[in-house]
């Protein structure tokens, strides 16, 4: 069922929304060579345990897409590592491509957002372009995020980029519905037909995420954790999200990082 909020609680959204900015931002910062993967597991662990009212979507969750609950606090995918990525005892490395992905609920309400970055001082320009045509692709999206618009705009938009950069596009996983769940209808392809689908209109709160691979469309489930999804090459990843509210005029970003 695709939930439509009222203009109070897209306000009482905004919290939450915040709250996983804001951790994503200081964990941008701390994301340098030598840092392990559980430290930063742990800084959202304490950031979470510090905010009133504030639970992990991650923790406990059970998909039929992962094996058994998820038992961390973010996901941190690295290199080929593209989504769903668990947190191990791994340092970072310079030149690594780090995705991270949180999603956390603030009294009632749930905020989803990731980034993604280069390791150090010294990035392949490949990994940049990746880095930077996700983030395009999630500005194209939200342009389309507008009442009376249709979801496959939003779709069309961000596979229009993928392409345009010459990257193919996976449709298994993409953004959802956000609102009391982390993961909710409509389904949000990151590819697809314009002026198709559902009808946009003002309350709508959806994650748009786009995220590609450098070499393939093709993943698998790492048989290790039985979470993290790999490309099928190995060649990396990168992913970009957003929680927008669409609304009678622009729609709002409610996961902004004030970057």
């Amino acid at each position: 069922m695709i939930e439509i909020k009222t203009k109070q609680e897209v306000e009482q959204m905004k919290p939450a929304g915040k709250f996983v900015g804001s951790i994503l931002k200081s964990l941008r910062t701390m994301a340098k060579p030598g840092v392990n993967l559980l430290e930063l597991d742990d800084f959202v662990k304490r950031q979470i345990e510090s905010r009133k009212g504030a639970t992990s979507c991650y923790v406990d969750y059970a998909p039929d897409f992962g094996t058994g609950p998820f038992r961390h606090y973010i996901c941190l995918s690295v290199n080929d590592a593209v989504l769903h990525g668990v947190p191990f005892d791994y340092a970072l490395k310079e030149g690594d491509l780090l995705s991270m992905d949180l999603a956390i609920n603030v009294d009632g309400w749930v905020g989803d957002s990731a980034i993604s970055l280069v390791v150090g001082d010294h990035a392949d320009p490949e990994d940049l372009r990746l880095i930077k045509t996700t983030e395009e692709a999630l500005k194209a999206g939200i342009a389309q995020a507008r009442s009376g618009n249709r979801l496959g705009d939003i779709s069309a938009a961000v596979g229009d980029v993928a392409h345009e950069q010459g990257y193919s596009v996976n449709v298994e996983f993409g953004g959802h519905g956000v609102g009391h769940v982390m993961h909710g209808d409509p389904l949000v392809p990151n590819d697809g037909a314009a002026h198709h689908g559902f009808k946009l209109r003002p309350g709508l709160v959806i994650a748009i995420e786009p995220w590609f691979m450098a070499g393939t469309d093709e993943i698998y489930q790492d048989p290790k954790d039985g979470w993290t999804l790999r490309s099928a090459d190995g060649s990396r990843g990168a992913h970009s999200e957003h929680t927008i509210a669409i609304t009678e005029g622009d729609p709002i970003i409610l996961t902004a990082r004030d970057e």
